[in-house]
C-alpha cells in the first residue's frame, strides 16, 4: 500500500525571491509539503480581480498571501504565523530579515522553538563578499568552480545558473532543511539552517578539485580527461546539425564506439590514452560524425555500450512525451506526480493526478492566489475577525490584534 508523501503534513512559510530559495520551496511542495509563500502588497491582491504572476515560475502546488511585511501590522501577522510552521525560508540578502524584525535566533526560534528556518544566501555570510550583490556567475567564480569549466585556450565558461543557483544553492538548501528535520525528530527542537551557493557550488566539484591533483585533472582547463580535452568525452556535430554525446571511457565501450563509427583501432596510430593523438581523434571522429544524422546515429548506437546517445533538447523530450518525474524515487512514499495522469502509477512517475502542464510549462504564482484557504485550514483564521486586508496586503490590524489577546490559537 502507498503511504503519504514524507513531508505531508509539514508547513512551509517562504519569502518570495529568487531562484535558489523558490527551488528548495518547490522540492518541500513535490515531497507533500503545504508551501505558502509571502508576497509583497499589491493593489489587486486578495481581491475578485487577482494580480498578474510574478516571474517567479517555480511555483508548483505553492499558494500566496501579499503581506505588508514594512509595517508593524504586517510583521505581526507574519510572527502569528511562524508560530504554525515548521520551516521558514529566507531568500534575502543578510540582514533583511533583522531588519524586519525577524531575527531567526532570538525572535522566530523564541516564538516557534520547532520552527527551521532556512537561510539562502549566495556568498558565506562570514565571507571577504558578504554585503556585495551578485549572481550564480559571481558564486561559483569565488567558489573555485568557474575556472574548471571551458574549452582548452578560451575564457571560464558560466553553465547557465545551474551550478550554483541550483545544485549548490537551492537543492543543497533542501537537503539541510531535511537534515534539521531528521535532527528535530530527535530532539524536538529546530534550528537556523544556512546554505550558500560559494560552499554548495564548491561540494558539487569535490571530484575534480581532488583530481586536480593527479593526473587525471591536472592539467590546464579544457585539456583533462573529463572537461572536453579528450576526444572519446566529448560532442560532435551531425550531418544535420544535431549533436552526439560520446562518453567512451573504458576500452571496451571505445572498442564500441569504434565498431559503429567504423574505425579501425590501428587508424588512430598510437596508444589512445596518449594525448599526443587527442588531435588526430578528434578529427576523425568529427570528420565521421558529420557522415549521417542525428536520428541514424541513434539507430546504429542504441542499445550499445558505446556510451554514445543523441544530445536532446528541451523540444525534444517534450514533443516525443517524456514524463517529467520527482527528483527522487521513493518506492513506498513516492513524491508527488508531475505528469498528467491516473492515480496508482508507479512510484518513479510519483503520485497523484500531476500538475498542469507537467513539468514542462509553469503558469507562475498570482499573489495571494488561494493563500486565504491556506490560513483557514492552518490556523482557523477568517478575514475581518483575525486579520485584515490593507493596502493590498494582509496585517494583523489594532482591532483584530485586540481579539487576539486572550485567544487561542
Amino acid at each position: 500500500m502507498v503511504q503519504s508523501p514524507p513531508l505531508q503534513g509539514m508547513r512551509v512559510l517562504e519569502f518570495a525571491g529568487l531562484a535558489p530559495g523558490p527551488f528548495a520551496g518547490m522540492l518541500l511542495a513535490d515531497y507533500g509539503a503545504t508551501v505558502l509563500r509571502v508576497d509583497r502588497a499589491h493593489p489587486k491582491a486578495h481581491t475578485a480581480d487577482l494580480p498578474p504572476s510574478t516571474a517567479d515560475q517555480l511555483t508548483r502546488r505553492k499558494k500566496s498571501i501579499t503581506v505588508n511585511t514594512k509595517t508593524a501590522d504586517g510583521v505581526a501577522l507574519i510572527k502569528k504565523l511562524i508560530s504554525n510552521v515548521d520551516i521558514v525560508i529566507d531568500p534575502f540578502r543578510p540582514g533583511v530579515l533583522e531588519k524586519m524584525g525577524l531575527d531567526p535566533t532570538n525572535v522566530l526560534l523564541g516564538l516557534n522553538p520547532r520552527v527551521i528556518v532556512a537561510r539562502m544566501t549566495g556568498f558565506r555570510r562570514d565571507g571577504k563578499y558578504k554585503d556585495m550583490a551578485g549572481h550564480d556567475i559571481n558564486y561559483i567564480a569565488v567558489s573555485g568552480v568557474l575556472s574548471m569549466l571551458g574549452r582548452a585556450n578560451e575564457k571560464p565558461y558560466a553553465p547557465g545558473n545551474i551550478v550554483g543557483d541550483f545544485a549548490g544553492g537551492g537543492a543543497v538548501c533542501f537537503m539541510g532543511i531535511l537534515l534539521a528535520l531528521i535532527q528535530r525528530e530527535r530532539t524536538g527542537v529546530g534550528q537556523v539552517v544556512e546554505a550558500n551557493m560559494v560552499d554548495g557550488s564548491a561540494f558539487m566539484a569535490s571530484m575534480p578539485r581532488f583530481a586536480a591533483k593527479t593526473p587525471t585533472w591536472g592539467a590546464p582547463r579544457g585539456t583533462n580527461m573529463l572537461d572536453g580535452g579528450s576526444p572519446y568525452y566529448d560532442t560532435y556535430e551531425t550531418k544535420d546539425g544535431k549533436y552526439m554525446a560520446v562518453g567512451a571511457l573504458e576500452p571496451q565501450f571505445f572498442a564500441a564506439l569504434l565498431q559503429g563509427l567504423g574505425i579501425s583501432e590501428a587508424e588512430i596510430d598510437g596508444n589512445r590514452l596518449d594525448k599526443a593523438t587527442w588531435p588526430s581523434q578528434r578529427f576523425m571522429y568529427t570528420q565521421k560524425f558529420k557522415e549521417r544524422t542525428r536520428s541514424e546515429w541513434e539507430a546504429i548506437f542504441d542499445g550499445t555500450d558505446a556510451c554514445c546517445t543523441p544530445v536532446l533538447t528541451q523540444h525534444d523530450l517534450e514533443s516525443s512525451g517524456h514524463d517529467q518525474r520527482p527528483l527522487v524515487t521513493l518506492r513506498n512514499s513516492p513524491g508527488l506526480a508531475l505528469a498528467d495522469g491516473d492515480t496508482g502509477r508507479p512510484a518513479a512517475e510519483g503520485q497523484g493526478i500531476g500538475v498542469e502542464g507537467s513539468g514542462w510549462d509553469s503558469k507562475g504564482l498570482r499573489p495571494s492566489y488561494e493563500g486565504e484557504e491556506v490560513l483557514s485550514q492552518w490556523l482557523g483564521w477568517s478575514r475581518g475577525r483575525h486579520y485584515d486586508l490593507k493596502d493590498g496586503g494582509l496585517e494583523m490590524v489594532e482591532l483584530v490584534q485586540k481579539r487576539f489577546q486572550g485567544a487561542k490559537l
